[in-house]
């Protein structure tokens, strides 16, 4: 079963403050559920079209397990404490 990960594009913030109360509470909510998270942060550097955005890259041991997550009660908490404080895309993608 190939591993899945949660790569997370953040198009703008607007409450740093909402982001900042996501933060305490989704960290924790991910690795409860066994997320590990890779990679956080601005590009270091930028190629083609790439935009300056904050990215988020977590690896699960499967497909099943990031979306169990995502949906979990914890997780859920953690996105109303952000509430509208950020626009983002986040995509599940399955490792090869």
């Amino acid at each position: 079963m190939p591993k899945a990960y949660w790569v997370a594009a953040y198009r703008s913030v607007s409450n740093p403050d909402a982001l900042a109360a996501y933060a305490k509470l989704s960290g924790p909510a991910i690795t409860a559920a066994g997320g590990r998270i890779l990679a956080r942060g601005l590009p270091a550097h930028l190629y083609e079209a790439g935009l300056q955005q904050r990215t988020v890259v977590i690896e699960f041991d499967s497909l099943e397990q990031a979306m169990a997550a995502h949906d979990s009660p914890a997780y859920q908490e953690a996105l109303a404490a952000l509430g509208d404080g950020a626009e983002r895309d986040i995509r599940i993608i399955e490792g090869v």
